[in-house]
């Protein structure tokens, strides 16, 4: 059965906060996809950026814009998202990940996972942000099954969005144009939409069994968490589709999904 309030779910690729000040394909693809979005209530972000023991909920009504990098220009240091909080989705957040504990963060903010996106996705910053954690303890499942407690927030006229990249391999990214292609790169960002377009989320949960090609694209795994709440917070019967189309020539990809 539809519902009207129903928002659709996204994972975003972010790449660099530099995306946040410059005018890229990708900045161009985030403002049409906000454009294209009916305003939500609030925003339900969970950042590749925000790793804590056990999961929190960022509840100041006037969260910081955190600068969580360094080596970049001043002018982006400068960047400020005034998005107000969304406080008031603590208990429904709460609700739908009992028995999972969910604390109480009044210290985070909005890291540049969350505020280079919504600045061109939302760039009245007028929609209430709430920012969730990722738990270092969880397992690639663990993760994914929150994401599922999480679908019901969409009927409340919530919109998650996980930012992060599904390759992510800052070690081997290329420094300049025409610089080296990675077969691993893309062998792997395909695998990953295949399962995603075909619904074969075991396959993202258990990554891994794509070898060496699943090894250099996530040697660390908090880039890649996002996309699995996201996975799980879809339903099996609605639309989904590859919203930004990166196939991954470099180190990082920046494809970006959608359902609903």
């Amino acid at each position: 059965m539809s519902n009207t309030k129903r928002q659709p779910v996204l994972f975003i690729g972010h790449g660099s906060p530099m995306n946040t000040i410059q005018t890229t394909p990708f900045t161009r693809a985030w403002r049409e996809l906000g454009a294209s979005l009916r305003k939500p209530r609030a925003i339900l972000m969970i950042s590749a950026h925000w790793l804590t023991r056990g999961t929190a909920l960022h509840l100041s009504p006037k969260p910081k814009t955190i600068h969580d990098f360094r080596g970049f220009p001043p002018a982006l240091f400068a960047f400020q998202y005034p998005a107000p909080g969304a406080p008031e989705l603590f208990a429904s957040v709460a609700s739908a990940l009992a028995p999972t504990t969910l604390f109480r963060d009044e210290q985070w903010g909005l890291d540049h996972g969350a505020w280079s996106i919504l600045a061109h996705m939302f760039p009245n910053a007028d929609v209430p942000v709430a920012q969730l954690s990722m738990d270092v303890s969880l397992d690639e499942a663990g993760h994914y099954a929150l994401g599922q407690k999480l679908r019901e927030l969409r009927e409340q006229d919530v919109l998650i969005i996980g930012s992060g990249n599904v390759v992510h391999n800052l070690g081997m990214m290329r420094t300049a144009t025409g610089g080296p292609e990675y077969d691993w790169a893309r062998r792997f960002d395909t695998h990953v939409r295949q399962a995603l377009m075909q619904r074969e989320h075991h396959h993202l949960t258990d990554y891994l069994d794509f070898g060496e090609d699943a090894a250099l694209s996530v040697p660390t795994s908090e880039h890649y968490w996002p996309l699995l709440y996201i996975a799980g917070a879809s339903h099996a019967d609605e639309p989904a589709s590859i919203c930004i189309d990166d196939p991954a020539p470099g180190a990082i990809s920046m494809t970006s999904w959608r359902a609903g």
